[in-house]
């Protein structure tokens, strides 16, 4: 190759947010393994893995096609893409995972898309589940199509937690909360349970999937052996597409076993479109007009092909983790020994290596055998009562969330621009997620609290190198 040819791809690649791979890799840039690309901007967490082959890139095009595109009212000339609703949050799978990225919780006026609010009842239901409000389903939908009324409207309002750190430093939290209005079927039952959840960026998925299941009951087992609070349990949950109980894996309460279940549950209740797995509409019985509603397909069940739903599984399945930055930055390594004496690695556990994809259809062996770093144990934890949502969910019990992986997290601005975490959005920023935890983690979060101010930057450096 000809060195002004080399310059000039090196430029293209830098004009798509892609950059150049250093010729060492000391120190672990590689996320994802094999698969990780080096993408900064807007696209970072787009991009499909560096190891596929042709022929798997050309599916994932396809995929993308199905994911970021809007679905349509039925009836429409477009029977491919028609069956949106009759109630829905979003018109697409993108339309909640803004760029593959994190949702945000909604601006002032404004109605959520890619924060939903969960649904159910005290009790346990089906295999194990939840047991839905009857009247609104296990979700609420605040957009319908024509001639269906919607399920109502989320008003948010928030409440000023204040405090100090050590070093006198003040800080104020924003707590959420959550009611209903103009509801479209009549009130819910008094005891209804509700929890918040945000869209998280969806890079890495098939890596977190093809993680071995006695690796994340590993992370359990020596929880549970070592000293101090930190205890991470497991959740198991049914798994509609394999028909069978399976290890927790997605979803902020761990209760979705694979991106296959998480696909066609979201096509259902998040867009509306029914497939083999979830024929039927996400309709109560209370919802007459929602229940004559027209279907997509020209009213043959399902709306989503198989092929076309297997297309955009391996999709998510294969975007690939952007590369860590900056990781030979002294604040960065300054930051991330303070992160290890803080024992924040314990649940954030940095690296595995992966086996092959449980769910071969939906994904690549590009995936496995490859040493990952996404800094999560997968497991539910006890996180204190001021981050309780008190809604059970599978085995996990109302004070518990599933660690999220933490690879990407300094991309987001980037990618969705703003900084909100945690399971609602509710934490502008890293240092305010940390400064949530409680329960389980509250000695990390009070380690935290009395760092001097340059070593709280080193801290958010570090965990936003990643």
């Amino acid at each position: 190759m000809k060195p002004r040819t080399a310059v000039a791809i090196v430029a293209a690649l830098s004009a798509a947010g892609l950059y150049a791979a250093p010729t060492e890799d000391p120190l672990g840039e590689k996320t994802g393994g094999e698969t990780t690309v080096y993408a900064t901007g807007r696209n970072a967490f787009s991009f499909h893995a560096a190891n596929l082959t042709d022929e798997e890139r050309t599916r994932f095009v396809i995929g993308n096609s199905f994911f970021k595109r809007n679905w349509v009212e039925a009836p429409a000339s477009t029977t491919a893409r028609d069956g949106l609703g009759p109630h829905f949050i979003a018109r697409s799978c993108g339309g909640c995972h803004v760029n593959d990225g994190r949702g945000e919780p909604p601006k002032p006026g404004e109605q959520p898309v890619s924060l939903l609010l969960r649904l159910s009842l005290p009790g346990v239901g089906e295999h194990g589940g939840i047991q839905p409000e009857p009247t609104y389903g296990d979700q609420f939908n605040v957009f319908a199509v024509q001639n269906v009324k919607p399920e109502g409207k989320v008003a948010i309002s928030h409440e000023a937690i204040k405090g100090r750190f050590a070093d006198g430093t003040p800080y104020t939290l924003q707590k959420p909360h959550y009611r209903f209005r103009e509801l479209g079927y009549g009130p819910m039952v008094k005891d209804v349970l509700v929890s918040p959840r945000v869209a998280p960026q969806i890079i890495g998925v098939g890596l977190l999937e093809a993680i071995p299941e006695a690796e994340i009951l590993r992370n359990a087992s020596e929880q549970a052996a070592a000293k101090g609070a930190i205890k991470g349990v497991a959740n198991r949950v049914w798994d509609a597409p394999s028909q069978k109980m399976m290890l927790g894996r997605f979803g902020w309460k761990a209760n979705v076993a694979t991106i296959a279940h998480q696909t066609v549950g979201a096509f259902q209740g998040d867009i509306g479109i029914t497939s083999s797995v979830f024929p039927n509409e996400a309709c109560t019985a209370v919802q007459k007009d929602c229940l004559v509603a027209p279907r997509g397909s020209q009213g043959k069940a399902p709306e989503i092909d198989d092929k076309t739903l297997a297309d955009v599984v391996f999709y998510q399945a294969t975007l690939a983790p952007p590369a860590r930055r900056a990781v030979d930055d002294p604040q960065v390594l300054q930051g991330q020994k303070l992160f290890n004496d803080a024992q924040c690695a314990s649940c954030h556990r940095p690296s595995y290596v992966t086996a092959a994809s449980p769910n071969p259809q939906f994904s690549s062996k590009a995936l496995s055998g490859q040493r990952i770093h996404p800094y999560t144990d997968l497991l539910l934890h006890d996180m204190g009562e001021a981050l309780a949502d008190g809604r059970p969910d599978g085995q996990a019990n109302g004070r518990q969330w599933k660690t999220p992986p933490l690879w990407g997290v300094g991309l987001i601005r980037d990618v969705n621009g703003h900084n909100r975490l945690l399971h609602d959005g509710r934490a502008r920023g890293v240092l305010e997620a940390i400064l949530w935890h409680g329960g389980e983690a509250e000695a990390s979060r009070d380690k935290v609290l009395k760092l001097s101010r340059p070593e709280r930057e080193a801290l958010v450096k570090f965990v936003e190198s990643l």
